[in-house]
């Protein structure tokens, strides 16, 4: 490798790291998630059927320095009766303020895993990114169409604005 060479990855690497938040900034939270679900389905061509979800109840966090600790979280989803599972979610605390996040997952089913990013918030929250997984601990369906679901290891990690930026 020339010299040349070696100086542009030098500086490359430095940018890179300049550019990337450093691990210590990061802040975890944990918590529970217990909501109820209203569903709209379609039946697909497969063995499952297409589903749009609607779901909202309490989120309780357990810990996360800067966060709150109660929110009324609400997500809205798709799944297409096959592998596509997408939804977005947002979570309210007690002063209006928001923390917004994109979902993936699977199917909404006990012992199901969904996963979360941070994708920014209102008020104190602006700024913030991060990431979060839960798995649904228990779906119950009600006599009524509507499904009881429920979380206790909502784990995640979440940069601070300041440390975000």
């Amino acid at each position: 490798m020339t010299r040349a060479g070696g100086c542009l990855l030098a500086v490359l690497g430095l940018a890179l790291a300049a550019s990337a938040p450093a691990q210590e900034n990061w802040r975890t939270f944990e918590g529970s998630w217990s909501a109820t679900v209203r569903r709209d389905t379609l039946p697909t061509e497969g063995e499952r059927e297409a589903a749009i979800i609607h779901l909202s109840g309490a989120v309780v966090l357990t810990s996360g320095e800067g966060l709150s600790r109660g929110f009324r979280g609400e997500a809205i989803g798709f799944d297409d009766g096959q592998n596509i599972r997408v939804g977005r979610s947002v979570w309210t605390d007690d002063r209006g303020e928001r923390i917004f996040a994109a979902l993936e997952g699977e199917a909404l089913a006990t012992g199901r895993r969904t996963v979360g990013r941070v994708t920014g918030g209102t008020g104190r929250y602006e700024g913030l990114t991060g990431e979060f997984t839960l798995t649904w601990q228990y779906v119950v369906q009600a006599e009524d169409g509507t499904v009881q679901v429920r979380t206790t290891d909502l784990k995640g990690r979440y940069l601070p604005r300041s440390a975000a930026q």
